[in-house]
């Protein structure tokens, strides 16, 4: 039986493609930092698990906590980021160190989705968090009686861990637009 085996040759240089016969030739899109799989990304997903823990530890470390449910919401908000973007800086470890691209589409579409998820979840915490802890500082005047400097910083970690992780999903979005 004679069956021709499928080789991959290398190719000294690409071919510029071209729409026209006036058009510049069309430029590949390059891997950005910040996308699944790069050091920025790998950076982006310890910068929010550091993020989320030092929220979830600061907000779990006051005692009165539980009697407000928004910082509950925070608590869960931050755990549940502290857990997916481990996850993630595990996977983008094991990319690098085995020199493979994670821009398969359903894995961009996984990361996309649970960046998305845990993002408005964070932010939603943070929001009801702040709002909480505007009323207990100013409006109740009863910051002296609570942990209301605990309350702040917890708070101010989510907001700086949403931004981290919204930027994460931007990136990932645009990887997915873009295709």
């Amino acid at each position: 039986m004679n069956v021709s085996q499928a080789s991959v040759h290398p190719v000294e240089e690409d071919p510029p493609t071209t729409d026209g016969a006036n058009n510049p030739p069309r430029a590949r899109m390059k891997v950005i930092q910040g996308m699944p799989g790069t050091p920025g990304g790998l950076a982006l997903r310890v910068g929010q698990f550091v993020l989320a823990v030092a929220a979830l530890s600061i907000m779990a470390t006051t005692s009165d906590f539980p009697s407000v449910t928004a910082f509950c919401y925070l608590v869960a908000a931050a755990g549940l980021l502290s857990l997916w973007s481990l996850s993630l800086a595990i996977i983008d470890v094991y990319a690098l160190l085995v020199r493979r691209s994670l821009q398969n589409y359903r894995v961009v579409i996984l990361f996309t989705v649970g960046d998305g998820i845990t993002s408005t979840l964070i932010f939603a915490a943070a929001c009801a968090s702040a709002g909480i802890t505007v009323l207990i500082d100013n409006d109740l005047g009863s910051c002296s009686d609570s942990h209301c400097m605990k309350f702040e910083t917890a708070t101010g970690m989510a907001f700086v861990c949403w931004f981290t992780t919204v930027t994460s999903f931007l990136l990932n979005f645009w990887s997915l637009a873009s295709r």
